[in-house]
C-alpha cells in the first residue's frame, strides 16, 4: 500500500480515512489502540512525537524520494490534499478560506469538544465550572459555523478538508450538550456531507475497533508521562 494510516477511529483518525476515500488513495491501516497507550511506544513516537493520533507514513511521496511520515490530522490533511490536488481550492483566496476554517477546526471545535466531552463524560470527581465552561464554548462554536453554513453550502464555499476535518466532530453534538434543532444549517450539512459515500466508507474504518477505553494501566502510563 501507498500509505500507511496509523490509526484509531476517534474524530482526528476518521479525518484522515475519510480524506483517503475521498481521494481514492491506497492505505493500509494500523491500529494505534489508544485504549492501551500503545500511541506511548517508541516506535508510534518516532512518527509523532506528540503521541497523538492520527499519523501517516507516505511511501510514495510525490519527489520521489523516501517515505515521508506526517503527524497532525491538519498536516496530514494539507499534505495529502497538497499531493493529489483534491479538495484543495486552485485559487489562492478559496485556498485561504479552506485555510482559515481548517485551522478554526484545529484549534477551537475540536479541542473544545474534547474538554467538552472530558468534563461531561469522564471527568472523576466532575468540575461544574469545567462543565459550562466548555459546553458553553461548544455552543459558540456551532454559532460560528451555522452562521457560516448559512452562507454557504461548504466552509470553504466548495467541499474541502476544511469540511473533512469538522464533520467527525460536528457528529458528537449532542454528546456535548448541543442542540441541532437550533443550527438547521450546520445540520442539512452533516447530512449533505453524511449523504457521500466516500465520507461513509471513511466513518466506517476501525468500527470493528471498538471505543477507545483507557484502562488502569493505561491511564497510569499517560500520567506518568504528561
Amino acid at each position: 500500500m501507498a500509505i500507511d494510516l496509523h490509526y484509531w477511529p476517534t474524530p482526528n483518525g476518521k479525518k484522515i480515512s475519510i480524506y483517503l476515500e475521498e481521494a481514492g488513495l491506497a492505505y493500509c491501516v494500523i491500529p494505534v489502540n489508544i485504549g492501551r497507550g500503545e500511541q506511548f511506544e517508541p516506535s508510534f513516537l518516532a512518527l509523532s512525537p506528540n503521541n497523538r493520533i492520527p499519523a501517516i507514513v507516505d511511501h510514495e511521496p510525490a519527489d520521489g524520494g523516501a517515505p515521508v511520515t506526517v503527524f497532525e490530522s491538519g498536516a496530514i490533511l494539507m499534505y495529502l490534499a497538497e499531493k493529489t490536488g483534491i479538495l484543495w481550492p486552485r485559487k489562492p483566496r478559496a485556498r485561504t478560506r479552506m485555510t482559515e476554517w481548517l485551522m478554526w477546526q484545529m484549534g477551537g471545535l475540536g479541542p473544545m469538544m474534547a474538554q467538552a466531552n472530558h468534563f461531561r463524560v469522564y471527568a472523576k470527581g466532575k468540575s461544574a465550572y469545567g462543565e459550562e465552561r466548555y459546553t458553553r464554548e461548544v455552543g459558540r462554536l456551532f454559532r460560528v459555523l451555522d452562521g457560516r453554513l448559512a452562507e454557504a453550502p461548504y466552509l470553504a464555499g466548495d467541499y474541502s478538508i476544511a469540511d473533512v476535518a469538522s464533520y467527525p466532530w460536528a457528529l458528537g453534538a449532542e454528546r456535548v450538550g448541543v442542540d441541532l434543532r437550533h443550527f438547521p444549517h450546520a445540520q442539512r450539512w452533516l447530512d449533505r456531507i453524511g449523504a457521500r459515500p466516500a465520507a461513509q466508507r471513511g466513518m466506517a474504518v476501525g468500527e470493528e475497533l471498538g471505543a477507545p477505553v483507557m484502562d488502569d494501566e493505561a491511564r497510569t502510563l499517560r500520567l506518568s508521562l504528561s
